[in-house]
């Protein structure tokens, strides 16, 4: 008798459940990842042993680069729109509702209040050009630097100020910064460093 030939079938393999599982992985990672924002200046934090972490929330950050440039920054955005509110009212300008609502998505900046509804006409790009990252007054005459953190701290006395200065910052710039810290009674404040390894590990 002749032998019956069995037709051969491709394997199907049901995908359904891996594309789940995957969607739900990617899904889970978006909800609970924090995206690194960008800076307005690069900054190289000196190295330290201390492992003490800073809250993601409530924080006012302080960015010095190399040049002792100072920029600003405070989280939430609801927070931003009364803080830039209160500023103006300090240095007599008055800010429309798009500057607010623009202002409100900047993370941090480093432009005097004279040039602010400048920098706030000018899209994203344009924001990252030199003369609008001259950096926050600091000086005696007139310290804006000073009351953006009381103004700060007057909005949400939860604030916790976080300094980040570049290891190339010299002395009497990062003297001046605390000076002026301590001239508002603000005492405590957090130096953000990078991790560096214990003589034990390297």
């Amino acid at each position: 008798m002749p032998k019956v030939k069995i037709k051969r079938k491709s394997t199907a393999i049901d995908m359904t459940a891996m594309c789940d599982v995957a969607f739900l992985l990617l899904t889970f990672f978006m909800l609970t990842s924090n995206f690194t924002q960008k800076e307005p200046a690069a900054v190289n934090t000196p190295s330290s042993i201390s492992e003490i972490k800073i809250p993601d929330r409530n924080i006012i950050s302080i960015l010095v680069d190399a040049k002792g440039k100072v920029f600003f920054g405070a989280d939430g955005q609801e927070n931003r729109v009364k803080l830039l509110t209160k500023m103006g009212a300090v240095y007599n300008i008055t800010f429309t509702p798009e500057e607010l609502k623009e202002f409100s998505l900047v993370n941090k900046f480093g432009v005097p209040m004279t040039a602010m509804k400048n920098y706030l006409s000018l899209g994203t790009k344009e924001r990252d050009v030199s003369q609008f990252s001259i950096g926050i007054p600091c000086d005696s005459l007139d310290n804006q630097f000073k009351n953006w953190v009381s103004a700060a701290r007057s909005i949400n006395p939860e604030y916790r100020i976080a300094i980040k200065a570049d290891q190339a910052t010299t002395y009497p710039v990062i003297k001046k910064l605390m000076g002026s810290l301590q001239d508002i009674k603000e005492n405590k404040y957090n130096l953000l460093t990078s991790l560096k390894l214990s003589a034990d590990y390297e």
